[in-house]
């Protein structure tokens, strides 16, 4: 197949990342792939004005921004300017997929022969900062929609009424995220991705870690993230903190720790549970993204959505098993994980781009049944004044 991927500003995201390795493989099985996207959007003059004013100073618009798409072999363009991608931008192919809400928008406007659409759905991006109805209304776009979590596939059909999603969940690298076995760390230490986001929870971990070192003197906490901490989310004072690590140097930080939190909000999948997870290291979450199915076993522990007590409780559970008691453990979370691999993902990932190809040929046939049974329409000659 010839395959386009529309994506928006390419980053160091999960979601990027995700696409990138669907992208990559579907390419090394002889698939034809194309990736377009935009660059940042460039600040109005009033933005530039209220940054000014409010002590912030000059937005500068990053360039050359890294991304999981360097260094693949996958075919890449970039627009001139942030705009919505349009016909002349991509090539005729089998299949058009977006991969975020506003490119919904701008791939339902592209040519039938720019491919059957699909949509890649990672989230339910109604956010407080995004224009809910818009998002929504992508979501009844008549696109056949691939998905990465059984929470997404049932909301696609309890809210939007759509029952033909395709789901595809993600994996883990585990050339990239691994760690041999190993002992309960000799002082008890705790992780968590830190981000400023109001979604991704960090108050919640941090409050829970916080109520279980009153319990722990000793409790250790290491995180990564992509921003300098927030005076509004201080970090511990000993806490072990990195900004924007090494990808390759990822598994160093989730080895290190005795459990690793995830107290989202919302979430799409919550990729950190399992890159922990086959890091051998048991995970605390809340039932956001795909923890249900994931946490079960005893492969970690769920709690409660906006509960740090629960989540305290849960890190001091885990900080005083034996050490055998959290070896079973961990060697559950890593079992959980590597039985499924980034191949398995593609051919749920490819099975849905045949989908949509599919449901496109069966429109046209459809189409071209019914066109030859409609009576023509008899063509006025009288000019009938429209009224505004």
């Amino acid at each position: 197949m010839k395959i386009t991927f529309v994506l928006p500003t390419l980053s160091l995201t999960g979601g990027i990342r995700v696409i990138s390795i669907f992208a990559e493989l579907l390419r090394k099985r002889g698939h034809e792939v194309f990736v377009i996207s935009v660059p940042h959007a460039q600040a109005s003059l009033r933005q530039q004005v209220k940054s000014l004013l409010r002590g912030r100073g000059w937005i500068s618009t990053p360039e050359n921004e890294p991304s999981f798409f360097d260094n693949l072999g996958v075919e890449q363009k970039i627009t001139d300017r942030y705009r919505p991608v349009e016909d002349k931008d991509v090539p005729d192919a089998d299949v058009v997929v977006a991969t975020w809400w506003e490119t919904a928008e701008w791939v339902a406007k592209l040519s039938p022969s720019k491919g059957a659409k699909a949509y890649f759905i990672q989230h339910h991006e109604a956010f407080d900062y995004i224009p809910e109805g818009r998002v929504e209304a992508t979501w009844m776009l008549p696109m056949h929609k691939i998905t990465i979590s059984q929470w997404l596939v049932e909301l696609a059909r309890t809210k939007y009424d759509d029952r033909q999603v395709s789901l595809a969940p993600p994996t883990v690298d585990t050339k990239q995220f691994y760690a041999c076995p190993r002992h309960k760390q000799s002082v008890p230490t705790i992780g968590m991705m830190y981000s400023t986001i109001y979604w991704k929870g960090t108050d919640i971990a941090l409050k829970a870690f916080s109520l279980a070192a009153e319990k722990i003197p000793n409790l250790r906490l290491v995180a990564f993230g992509t921003e300098a901490p927030s005076s509004d989310l201080p970090l511990p004072i000993n806490a072990e903190y990195v900004i924007q690590p090494d990808q390759d140097k990822l598994r160093d930080y989730y080895s290190k720790c005795d459990a690793w939190l995830l107290a989202s909000r919302s979430e799409g999948f919550g990729l950190p549970i399992i890159e922990a997870m086959a890091c051998r290291t048991p995970v605390i979450s809340t039932p956001a993204g795909a923890a249900p199915e994931i946490l079960s076993g005893g492969s970690g522990i769920l709690v409660r959505p906006e509960d740090p007590e629960e989540m305290a409780e849960a890190i001091e559970r885990i900080s005083q098993l034996s050490d055998a008691e959290w070896r079973a453990m961990s060697e559950a979370a890593y079992a959980k994980v590597v039985n499924y691999t980034w191949e398995d993902a593609t051919d749920h990932f490819e099975a849905g781009l045949k989908v949509a190809v599919d449901k496109s040929k069966q429109r046209d046939v459809n189409i071209a049944s019914i066109s030859p049974y409609l009576e023509p329409v008899p063509v006025n000659p009288i000019r009938v004044p429209v009224k505004c």
